[in-house]
């Protein structure tokens, strides 16, 4: 009884952290392909920010062109490693947009929007399944669900 409660509540947890790598997954490929494409259309509000906050003109295009490629290799099957890459892009871009807004005198909310953009590419990351990760950062436990599921079968066969 005790072991199909355990996998019970094991396969709950796997399709809600499925579910939750998607949703956040989906946020940030939307936020950096629209995002990135107003940069390369170089809008006016779009160029202006960024200026302000002391780039070239020219990274504006630069920056947008990168930002669609990260939102794309997130999404892809595959390509682990380029997956990582473009995670700690997104990380590297919306953590150096904290800093660019808080330094320039941006508005708070420009701080807040780019912080909490950063805390759901950090779930995204945390909660990939392992067929999109490069490899296991936290390696099994005897205190996960799987691993006491199998103590549990471990010792019925055993009786």
């Amino acid at each position: 009884m005790l072991r199909q409660v355990v996998e019970h509540f094991h396969g709950e947890i796997i399709k809600v952290m499925a579910l939750s790598y998607w949703i956040c997954t989906a946020l940030i490929a939307f936020i950096f392909v629209s995002s990135g494409i107003f940069y390369m259309m170089r809008v006016p509000q779009v160029v202006e920010g960024v200026t302000r906050l002391g780039f070239p003109l020219h990274f504006v295009t630069l920056l947008g062109f990168w930002k669609v490629l990260g939102a794309i290799a997130i999404l892809m099957p595959g390509f682990a490693r380029v997956k990582e890459w473009a995670y700690a892009g997104m990380f590297f871009d919306l953590t150096g947009a904290v800093i660019a807004s808080a330094a320039s005198g941006n508005a708070w909310w420009h701080i807040i929007a780019s912080l909490a953009a950063a805390v759901v590419l950090a779930a995204s990351w945390a909660l990939r399944p392992q067929s999109r990760a490069l490899g296991v950062l936290f390696p099994v436990s005897a205190t996960t669900p799987s691993s006491f599921a199998r103590l549990l079968r471990s010792e019925r066969v055993g009786n």
